[in-house]
């Protein structure tokens, strides 16, 4: 059996490390507020809806990515 992977560097616009402007869309259910960069969904605690935040990201996975802020 032979398992493909997909690219996952290609459809993340992300990387860890880099600062970005957002405005937070949403809360999580756990709280966390979410804001969306090319689609790519950034968990941002300590954030509500509305927000226009610096952040900057400190994990990245396949589907989702978290964030701090940056003060």
């Amino acid at each position: 059996m032979i398992l493909m992977f997909r690219e996952e560097s290609s459809s993340v616009p992300v990387e860890e490390g880099e600062v970005y402007d957002v405005t937070i869309q949403d809360i999580a259910r756990q709280g966390d507020g979410i804001a969306r960069i090319e689609g790519f969904v950034i968990f941002v605690p300590g954030t509500k809806v509305g927000d226009e935040v610096r952040i900057k990201i400190e994990r990245v996975l396949p589907k989702y990515g978290f964030a701090s802020l940056v003060e």
